[in-house]
């Protein structure tokens, strides 16, 4: 078993590799997997470089293009760009197969060209990732992406994707997160993207603002928190000696702030510790945002759920307005796409 969440229930996730007729496969639970390449940091793989092995699979595929991660620590950045669809990427476990990167805005331009310098950006469409760390390891220094995904039907199965500020921006497209782990402080999940954070545990690196999202008006939902668990550290943070504290210490953190007006935020049915502020959100420092910014819960539990406390200008839901919160509805689109039955 991978544990990857705390006290949260977590799936059970069996993979063993073995190769038939010169083919390697990867047994997961109820499935078996044709590998299309195997990466390992080692050498001992088809591929040494994961971006190498990302290049090698076809432009525009139809199906997916399955690349087997040994353990290792995958230096960055990566990026899966357009053409390449279909990219999966499936590691042993988050514990030992890790994407790392450790510059952050303040670097020179990393080769991606992607604003912030993030780690890993995916803009190909149907992209997976399955047992990995992605993280930034930067620490408190301005936005420091782990994790950019600008396409389309991207799916995240027991993944720990860490940073500080900024760690995970999801734009554009539509998004599944299950079973992971998700750290940072401030700004860690933002983006315009339509995103389900299904049975998730989100951490909390001493206070900050879990969200910040943009999302478009006319778009119905943004970013969507589904029986997820809302950790924090307990005490302020304290920098190494010689190192800048580049935001207050405050163990206390927000829901969110919108970084556009029309931002849509949706907790449902999670789990809060102390750490959440009572006000819950922020309208940073625009009394405007107040009237636009869609922000509710539903059945928020625990220390951190304080609905009495709340400001007035995010409205809680009603058990109705609540049935409308399925995976189904908020992620299916045109197309019908049902990721938790991938």
């Amino acid at each position: 078993m991978l544990k990857v969440i705390n006290e949260l229930p977590v799936k059970k996730i069996a993979m063993v590799g073995f190769v038939v007729a010169g083919v390697v496969l990867l047994a997961t639970v109820g499935k078996t997997l044709a590998v299309d390449a195997v990466v390992a940091a080692d050498g001992s793989g088809t591929f040494a470089s994961l971006q190498a092995a990302i290049g090698s699979a076809p432009d525009n595929g139809s199906g997916s293009h399955i690349l087997s991660l040994r353990p290792g620590r995958y230096q960055g950045p990566f990026l899966v760009p357009k053409n390449k669809t279909g990219i999966r990427l499936i590691g042993e476990s988050s514990a030992t197969t890790i994407l790392t990167w450790p510059w952050n805005v303040n670097e020179p331009q990393s080769s991606n060209t992607y604003q912030f310098n993030p780690g890993l950006v995916v803009v190909g469409k149907d992209f997976e990732a399955e047992n990995l760390t992605i993280e930034n390891s930067s620490g408190d220094h301005g936005q420091a992406l782990a994790l950019r995904c600008d396409g389309d039907r991207a799916v995240f199965k027991n993944c720990r994707i860490t940073g500080w500020q900024d760690t995970l921006m999801v734009n554009h497209g539509r998004f599944y997160f299950t079973n992971c782990y998700i750290a940072g402080r401030v700004d860690f999940i933002y983006g315009s993207g339509t995103a389900v954070f299904d049975h998730c545990e989100i951490h909390s690196k001493n206070g900050g603002y879990v969200t910040a999202a943009n999302t478009p008006e006319q778009q119905p939902f943004g970013l969507v928190f589904l029986d997820c668990k809302l950790t924090g550290d307990p005490v302020p943070w304290k920098p190494a000696p010689g190192q800048k504290l580049f935001e207050p210490a405050d163990p206390d953190a927000y829901l969110g702030r919108p970084w556009r007006p029309y931002a849509s935020v949706a907790f449902v049915n999670c789990w809060m510790d102390k750490h959440i502020k009572p006000a819950g959100w922020h309208n940073w420092g625009k009394a405007s945002n107040e009237q636009t910014a869609r922000y509710v819960e539903f059945q928020s539990t625990g220390p951190g759920a304080n609905p009495e406390a709340r400001v007035k200008w995010a409205k809680p839901l009603t058990a109705a307005a609540a049935k409308a919160y399925t995976i189904e509805n908020i992620l299916s689109g045109t197309d019908g796409w049902k990721p938790d039955t991938q």
